[in-house]
């Protein structure tokens, strides 16, 4: 990276400190906020004072990782496997990830085409047990499949057991979906879903707080979580103990003001007893995808049927403007033959397709696209002026 590319180094900055400091850390966030990314990299760097509130030891642990970080290097790797790193200022930066406060992640690293910013905006959480039965897996791969035909992004952990069935579902059915990891993101966890990140990676966007490289632990599983509550609108648990990870993520949207649901299971069965638990709160009881966007479209612009003015089409990136004037005028059109009015393929054009949907540019007719009618005369317009 250049100079130019990152005039005060703000990026190079972050992308030490991800590699030094452990995600959700509420006092380095503090330090951030309170002194500015250059002050804290240079502490770290040059030995100086310890920043106020830490420990001798915990200090000396930060000093010893920020010895052997390359951000440089991070980078270069990062642009190798297909992945951009993302800093809070940035106009593809999620605005609602700042609830997190201090424990805001100090950047994103991203692997995938999708614009996060849009995707985000209409998206919602599936997630549950990894341990899950046959009807939670079911249930989250029918929810998720149901979520994407209705044009809503389906975010979850990548994981074993309802995870991997959101992801599954929301792909089937030619949606759109996004895997947060607690690990680097082009090292796909666990292994046994490599092909399946692969995939998200390909059709919808694979994110996560850490390095390329690095791998997961307990306690990043867990500060993760937050990370899932805070991007969507909304979460639904689907199977769940009492002492189950994702119970932390349906918590943390409570706090942040998010939708928390669950889908109940047997009276019996030890796998819905944290989903029941959160149902006698304040957790409403979904069955389907029609109940959740119910609850969470309830939001003007974030509703089911958008009729609402569309967006200016200048804000549109060039990649979603060549989707947008490729589509026909009066019928609908497959991605397939989308892509290639657009000279691009058609996992691009699909995770282009989404994006101009959140905009209300567009709608889905089964497995083809329409134009909107509001959009009709913004394209019209576009393609006059060429």
């Amino acid at each position: 990276m250049s100079r130019n590319e990152d005039p005060d180094g703000e990026v190079l900055g972050r992308v030490f400190l991800s590699r030094v400091l452990e995600p959700g850390d509420e006092l380095a966030g503090r330090w951030v906020r309170e002194f500015g990314v250059g002050e804290v990299v240079r502490r770290l760097r040059d030995g100086a004072e310890p920043l106020p509130g830490v420990t001798f030891k915990r200090w000396e642990g930060m000093r010893a990782r920020a010895a052997h970080a390359q951000p440089g290097r991070d980078l270069e790797v990062a642009r190798d496997a297909g992945v951009r790193f993302l800093c809070p200022r940035d106009v593809e930066w999620p605005g609602q990830l700042d609830d997190l406060g201090d424990a805001r992640p100090l950047g994103l690293w991203v692997r995938g085409r999708a614009a996060l910013r849009m995707w985000a905006l209409r998206s919602v959480a599936v997630v549950g047990a990894r341990a899950c039965t046959e009807y939670g897996a079911h249930m989250a791969a029918t929810l998720a499949a149901g979520l994407a035909e209705r044009g809503w992004v389906v975010v979850s952990g990548g994981a074993y057991g309802v995870d991997g069935a959101a992801h599954r579902g929301a792909l089937g059915a030619g949606g759109a979906t996004v895997a947060v990891l607690a690990c680097g993101v082009d090292r796909p966890y666990p292994r046994g879903h490599t092909q399946l990140i692969n995939r998200i990676a390909e059709q919808g966007l694979v994110i996560g707080e850490l390095p390329p490289g690095d791998h997961p632990t307990p306690s990043r599983f867990i500060v993760r979580n937050r990370v899932i509550a805070a991007l969507t609108r909304g979460t639904v648990v689907v199977e769940a103990a009492h002492r189950s990870g994702s119970l932390v993520t349906a918590r943390a949207a409570q706090r942040f003001g998010r939708h928390t649901m669950g889908v109940p299971g047997a009276a019996t069965s030890g796998l819905s007893a944290g989903v029941h638990e959160l149902l006698r709160g304040d957790a409403v009881l979904v069955t389907n995808a029609a109940e959740v966007v119910e609850l969470v479209g309830d939001m003007g612009e974030l509703a089911p049927e958008r009729r609402g003015p569309v967006l200016p089409r200048d804000l549109l990136e060039p990649a979603a403007r060549r989707i947008l004037a490729a589509l026909p005028g009066r019928r609908a059109a497959r991605a397939d033959e989308i892509a290639r009015g657009a000279q691009t393929t058609e996992d691009d054009a699909i995770a282009r397709l989404y994006e101009l949907r959140s905009l209300g540019y567009v709608e889905r007719h089964g497995d083809s696209w329409k134009l909107t009618r509001q959009a009709l005369m913004s394209v019209r317009a576009g393609r006059g002026g060429r």
